[in-house]
């Protein structure tokens, strides 16, 4: 989270580069002096140098999106260094994929029993094509 005002703690980045933090300092507002695990893996991923030319090349209103993105990225990175969030986003596509199959295979289950029901019960032929169940009326209109 953005801070809004300028502190006389060094930010995170400062103090882990060893350096005097300045009140232009373009890594304050993105890495307080709370979060230092974010900026030292950001810099073993990316590289200061890296960071701070990328920040400085962003419009100012996109800067906190891009921190984040690359805090993200970093820490991905660091749990998987060969794929990082792309592996983790494959994972999920795969789980979605298999709800899905499920979902479908638990869907058609109850459209068998249903049928299956309905004309046990006398209801005679029962229509799912439009994704709702309609069953005959005995009520004549």
């Amino acid at each position: 989270m953005m801070t809004s005002s300028y502190s006389n703690s060094p930010c995170a980045a400062c103090k882990f580069l060893r350096r005097k933090c300045n009140q232009d300092c373009i890594f304050a507002p993105y890495f307080p002096p709370e979060e230092p695990k974010k900026f030292a893996n950001v810099h073993k991923v990316f590289g200061a140098s890296n960071v701070s030319k990328l920040l400085n090349e962003v419009l100012p209103h996109q800067r906190e999106d891009t921190v984040n993105s690359l805090a993200y990225e970093a820490e991905a990175r660091i749990k998987d260094p060969v794929y990082g969030c792309v592996g983790f986003i494959s994972g999920l596509q795969r789980q979605l994929l298999g709800l899905q199959k499920e979902l479908d295979a638990t869907n058609a289950d109850l459209i068998q029993f249903t049928i299956q029901g309905s004309s046990s019960l006398g209801l005679g032929h029962v229509d799912y094509s439009n994704g709702f169940y309609n069953y005959p009326s005995n009520f004549e209109q």
